[in-house]
């Protein structure tokens, strides 16, 4: 795996008027990991994953971005919507729209303007749909699904983008603990082939999992390292107030009840 980073912040600020939400942010987001961004509500985890996506107001930030070793402001649009995927909390679709031409739009950043999608296109959305079990419902608009459902459908969406790096901010909501276990495995699948994830999450249990960690509180990274580092358990037991405990259980990490 290489040694780079995906996704690099120095000295990154984010405002909101007069409100500072992120002080002077220093990241490094490994290629070819899992990485977990978590904290309390507030800290400033939703903030940073759009700054390091590209997309808050670049009034609203000061500092340094780096997506694959480059500059965010190097990358044209196009280049970026093909290096870098997106999964955000109540995002806008169209709820008229039926599943089957959401994960299509996807595939946008691959096509020619105005050009019909390829065999391959087609090919894509249906592995991706047939991935996040939501093939059956591939032809029932947004507005028949249930919450868990349509979560399913813009997760099949952001993976038939096929990018290097893809961000998620809270990818679990209205998802049943079967298919947060199903999401985790094509996590983990997605890594192995080479990508890089970055998942804003609130599932601790699930956060443990990942290989890489990012601990923060009130607008600040207060801890990045591996996940099952004893430094990384500490600094997340500090955030929550020492209310939680890691501890190990058979083979799993696991915040236990402090």
């Amino acid at each position: 795996m290489t040694s780079s980073p995906a996704l690099q912040a120095r000295d990154l600020r984010v405002s909101a008027g007069a409100q500072l939400l992120l002080h002077g942010v220093q990241v490094q987001v490994p290629a070819q990991r899992w990485t977990a961004v978590v904290g309390p509500n507030g800290a400033g985890k939703s903030t940073l994953l759009r700054a390091l996506a590209g997309l808050q107001p670049r009034k609203a930030w000061q500092g340094q971005l780096d997506l694959l070793g480059r500059p965010l402001a190097a990358w044209s649009g196009r280049q970026r919507a093909r290096a870098l995927s997106w999964m955000g909390q109540n995002e806008a679709v169209a709820q008229e729209l039926c599943s089957y031409d959401v994960v299509m739009l996807g595939r946008l950043p691959h096509q020619a303007w105005l050009a019909p999608p390829s065999a391959h296109d087609h090919a894509v959305v249906r592995q991706c749909l047939e991935m996040t079990q939501a093939w059956d419902w591939r032809h029932r608009p947004l507005a028949e699904l249930s919450g868990g459902e349509r979560q399913r459908v813009l997760l099949a969406r952001t993976l038939a983008v096929q990018a290097q790096v893809v961000l998620m901010d809270e990818p679990l909501a209205n998802l049943d603990p079967p298919h947060q276990s199903d999401w985790m495995q094509t996590v983990q699948q997605l890594v192995r082939q080479g990508h890089t994830v970055v998942s804003v999450l609130h599932e601790l249990g699930i956060a443990l999992q990942s290989e890489h960690m990012l601990v923060m509180q009130a607008g600040r990274v207060l801890h990045q390292g591996a996940t099952h580092d004893a430094a990384t358990h500490a600094a997340l037991e500090a955030v929550f107030d020492q209310r939680i405990r890691i501890r190990q259980v058979e083979d799993m990490w696991m915040a236990l009840p402090g």
